[in-house]
């Protein structure tokens, strides 16, 4: 790793004073003498550069985020890194934000402050940059049309399923060897959860993700023709018809992120349907035993499993920053993707790794279950070979997309439409741009 050694010295003033006897002599009594030249002034100490980084992270992954800004600064003193809380519009913005849904698609789309390519930044800072190149990890964001990095995407995420290993238990299932590869085997663990009592067998967070955007992918479907959203098809609605049918018989609850994870927590949601990263608010809950398993799909659908998507929050540099401050972001980026801070990453923020040897380490039998959930997540990213229905679809990356979806899914968890009316309009709505 790189070292950015600034060096700070004080130059010394050296004061030369001629007193010219003879010339003064020649003067007449009235004439005042010449002055002597100033000595010329010390030039100032440079101040120590901090580099500003914000972030909007929970607090356990706002705690990991501390713990790597420590070690880095712990090697690098001359210009560290410090967390602060500014927003992004602030005047001069930070160095580095992390940002994540609306509040990224608002940056991205405002003149000021702008963002550094971090291609183009470590490249410029003669820094190597070693992630994995799409589409061995297949991410959304945030990559341009030649498949450079614009950002690092520090917090990404699929949806995995967790499941309360002693809520199975009691319901006279065993949670180890319990089938729960597809939706058809997963009705009757949710049915016999019912059975047992529970009025939250199993929880879903961001509905559109987990059924239009990762069903699709998952199960090889595509959602999007040309270059118009096609999610009303026949897979789709007999999709979300079975989900809607569960959700009206009490086996499906749908609830924002925190509120299903503090469900799940407490023992009141016996599964749940959550980001991968999740896992390190489950995993050391006390009293929470936990496993994870890979999001289920439709068993009747031709090529499924195929490969689910990776989502999250981002590490932009803003624009209009020195050289050397950006040499500065360089190394700390270097440094967040050395291998044992890609562990420590992965292990207390929960996130996916970052490049090939952050994918080692998750699959090491050493680290046991502390990256279990990185194991699970990784297996679906790379389950197969990306294709054209179960890759990207930049339709379905806008945040607008996603609302639109979540308000008319919201119609058919309230049985206000069907899925198959509910689809059709969120289709007709994005056509038009409302």
């Amino acid at each position: 790793m790189n070292k950015l050694i600034q060096k700070i010295g004080r130059r010394g003033a050296l004061c030369a004073l001629s007193v010219a006897i003879s010339a003064a002599l020649a003067m007449p009594a009235a004439a005042a003498p010449k002055k002597a030249k100033a000595a010329p002034k010390a030039e100032p100490t440079p101040a120590v550069v901090n580099i500003e980084i914000s972030h909007r992270l929970s607090p356990a992954r706002a705690q990991a985020l501390q713990g790597l800004v420590e070690r880095y600064n712990a090697q690098n003193p001359a210009v560290p890194v410090v967390i602060v809380e500014k927003d992004w519009r602030a005047a001069p913005a930070p160095h580095l934000v992390i940002l994540d849904g609306p509040e990224e698609e608002a940056f991205l789309a405002s003149k000021k402050p702008g963002y550094k390519p971090l291609a183009a930044l470590m490249k410029g800072a003669g820094v190597a940059l070693q992630t994995v190149k799409p589409p061995a990890m297949v991410t959304r964001k945030p990559i341009d049309a030649k498949g450079q990095l614009l950002a690092l995407p520090v917090g990404l995420g699929t949806p995995v399923l967790f499941v309360n290993r002693a809520a199975l238990s009691r319901a006279k299932l065993d949670p180890n060897n319990t089938p729960m590869t597809t939706w058809s085997e997963v009705q009757g663990v949710v049915s016999k959860l019912a059975s047992y009592r529970y009025s939250c067998p199993l929880a879903v967070v961001e509905p559109a993700k987990v059924f239009i955007e990762n069903g699709s992918a998952w199960n090889n479907v595509p959602s999007v023709k040309g270059k118009a959203a096609a999610f009303n098809g026949l897979f789709h609605v007999k999709y979300l018809s079975l989900m809607a049918s569960w959700y009206r018989a009490d086996l499906l609850k749908i609830f924002d992120r925190a509120d299903a994870e503090r469900r799940f927590a407490s023992g009141e949601c016996a599964m749940i349907v959550a980001p991968s990263d999740s896992w390190v608010d489950f995993r050391n809950q006390q009293g929470l035993d936990v496993a994870v398993k890979r999001l289920p799909y439709q068993d009747d659908t031709p090529g499924a499993p195929q490969n689910t998507l990776a989502d999250g929050a981002s590490l932009w540099a803003t624009a209009g920053k020195k050289p050397a401050e950006y040499k500065a972001i360089a190394n700390f980026v270097s440094f967040w993707l050395q291998p044992d801070n890609q562990v420590a990453w992965q292990r207390e923020a929960g996130y996916l790794p970052l490049n090939r040897a952050g994918i080692f380490a998750a699959d090491s039998n050493l680290l046991g279950e502390e990256l279990e959930n990185n194991k699970v997540a990784i297996g679906q990213l790379i389950n197969r070979p990306v294709n054209a229905a179960s890759s990207v679809q930049p339709l379905l990356d806008r945040e607008k997309s996603v609302r639109i979806l979540n308000e008319e899914l919201a119609d058919v968890w309230a049985d206000r439409k069907s899925a198959k009316a509910a689809l059709d309009n969120a289709v007709s709505r994005l056509s038009k741009g409302k």
